[in-house]
């Protein structure tokens, strides 16, 4: 089962792939330690066949939904637990 996501979403890698694909129009495979595990990017478009493409720190990649897991957004205006203190 694929997991979705909506362009803009922010996702981190939580494994790493055997080879990582570039999101370029002649798409280059690429050795997996050019991102880490932990690692967040930024979804740019869906791809066919399960693929996203996402933006991280060294470059734009195809990553499969299995390797991505969304990231919780703190808005602004939301209170952060760990930065609430008693006045």
């Amino acid at each position: 089962m694929s997991k979705e996501f909506k362009v803009g979403d922010r996702v981190r890698l939580i494994a790493l792939p055997r080879y990582v694909k570039t999101a370029e129009p002649m798409p280059m495979l690429r050795p997996p330690d050019v991102v880490r595990i932990g690692e967040e990017g930024v979804i740019l478009d869906r791809r066919p066949g399960g693929f996203w493409g996402v933006r991280f720190s060294k470059g734009a990649f195809l990553m499969d939904s299995q390797y991505i897991e969304a990231v919780e957004s703190h808005h602004p205006g939301d209170p952060h637990p760990s930065s609430s203190s008693p006045e």
